[in-house]
């Protein structure tokens, strides 16, 4: 049978680091590339005698996230002992939650943007919200680096308040997989959570696939694809699991359940070992730690709650008059959102003109110099005055463009001041009403058809004025000084 035949079912345990400035049982410092295990203490090596004291800010920053994304939480939730032996756990216990942790239910809503580039125009399942089964709250291990021979532990990362954000097996395909990541990130960083940057360890997942034949049929055997902490790794790494356990069925072979690992080198995945199942782990309540009444905490949180990026993109559309892609593309990034709110807040020029600015122009010229939005040398202020220039017909949109470029390399200078220096002064009012009467006697037949009613015809004219002025007529004043002698 080929893929296509098959019914493909996933889901994620994607863990997640807080941001916060202490670790979740101690007080040591979190960090990110600082000198190796310099951010230590009794606690977070686990040594004999230290207990644990609970980080508060990360309970309240987990219900937040619970809240963000529409969970429920307990009254009462409780800490247990996850038991198992590995070299990054200092402990050979890992604290966690099982059965009473901080989140239950939920979903994550799949964001149309954020579904791969050649994916987008065939989503399967449009505004899909993926079900959440549950979010805990545990503690991060050690970083691992492993060498030919050898393999170095690095403990600064060990104890780092880390959720767990687990699924329904409810996601259908890579490319489903691919989405609901980048649109958890996008909200928990939209939610002050996290910086979620996978590159840097900050968000990895777990995946669990299985392959059945028919609706009707139980869920196939769970492979489980371990550490995955790339988007795109992980939707390379789903195709081809997919297509080895089609195969091995279609060939008559029975799949165990296991820990499999993607080997990006070979593109290709590895069995790691038999995978345990719960009781494996021998749970347990954490007998250093009591139960918490969360209460409390989620009224204190209850306020922090933000604007959904798709809540800001609906309002976006319905107040400013934003199209659903310009509006997906401003919200795809909360520091570009930042930049056009401050934007629009500073210029004459409605927001669906801010927004194609911003999208057509902005960030074209960021990409081209691989610069991020937050060191941007043409802040929002800047480009307000910009755009406030062409609104008063001082520059046109194309000299717009030049004087944005100009100003991009010399960020101290004033736009309007930059503008005379370029030349952009505007042009003789007396002299463009000219070209305009020369323009109008020297095409009669497309004014005859304007003035039949086919006012489109107006642009033609007012690119032929432009042309004439050598660019420096305002093409909005050109259009109405038309139109007042045609129409």
């Amino acid at each position: 049978m080929p893929v296509s035949d098959y019914i493909v079912t996933i889901g994620l345990e994607v863990h997640c680091q807080i941001k916060t400035n202490t670790k979740m049982f101690c007080g040591c410092e979190t960090s990110f590339a600082d000198e190796p295990n310099t951010h230590t203490c009794p606690t977070c090596l686990g040594l004999p005698g230290a207990l644990p004291v609970l980080n508060e800010f990360a309970i309240e920053r987990t219900i937040l996230s619970g809240m963000l994304l529409g969970c429920s939480t307990p009254p009462t939730v409780v800490w247990d002992r996850k038991n198992y032996f590995y070299p990054d756990m200092p402990k050979d216990y890992q604290i966690t939650q099982m059965d009473l942790p901080l989140c239950l239910g939920g979903g994550v809503p799949l964001y149309d943007h954020n579904y791969p580039k050649d994916a987008q125009k065939k989503i399967k399942n449009p505004g899909k919200v993926v079900e959440l089964n549950r979010i805990h709250l545990e503690e991060d291990v050690a970083k691992s680096t492993h060498l030919a021979k050898t393999t170095l532990i690095d403990f600064n990362r060990a104890g780092t308040p880390l959720m767990e954000i687990v699924t329904e097996p409810d996601i259908e395909s890579a490319e489903e997989t691919f989405a609901y990541l980048k649109s958890l990130q996008q909200i928990l960083i939209a939610g002050g959570i996290s910086d979620a940057d996978m590159d840097k360890g900050q968000m990895r997942c777990d995946v669990n696939i299985s392959v059945r034949k028919n609706e009707s049929d139980p869920l196939g055997t769970k492979i489980e694809l371990k550490n995955m902490n790339s988007t795109s790794a992980v939707r390379r790494a789903i195709h081809y699991e997919v297509a080895r356990q089609c195969e091995a069925l279609d060939n008559g072979e029975s799949l165990v359940q296991a820990t499999w690992r993607w080997d990006e080198d070979l593109g290709e995945t590895q069995e790691m070992r038999t995978k345990e199942d719960a009781h494996d782990y021998r749970y347990f309540p954490d007998p250093d730690l009591l139960p918490v009444e969360t209460a409390a905490y989620i009224e204190k949180v209850r306020p922090l709650v933000p604007e959904l990026p798709h809540e800001k993109s609906a309002r976006f559309q319905k107040e400013l008059g934003l199209t659903p892609y310009d509006a997906s593309v401003i919200t795809s990034d909360i520091q570009l959102v930042s930049y056009f709110e401050t934007t629009i807040t500073l210029a004459k020029t409605p927001g669906k003109k801010v927004a194609n600015w911003i999208i057509n122009n902005f960030l074209g010229l960021l990409n081209e110099k691989s610069v991020e939005i937050q060191a941007s040398p043409v802040t929002p202020a800047k480009l307000s005055d910009i755009l406030n220039l062409i609104e008063a017909g001082t520059v046109s949109n194309s000299q717009a463009k030049d004087l944005f470029a100009a100003l991009w390399s010399t960020p101290e200078k004033d736009p309007a001041a930059l503008a005379k220096e370029m030349g952009f002064e505007p042009a003789d009012t007396g002299a463009i009403d000219a070209l305009i009467d020369e323009v109008i006697t020297n095409n009669p037949g497309k004014v005859a058809e304007i003035q039949g009613g086919n006012e489109k015809l107006l642009n033609f004219l007012t690119g032929q004025v432009m042309k004439a002025s050598k660019g420096k007529a305002n093409p909005k004043i050109v259009t109405e000084g038309l139109r007042s002698k045609l129409l």
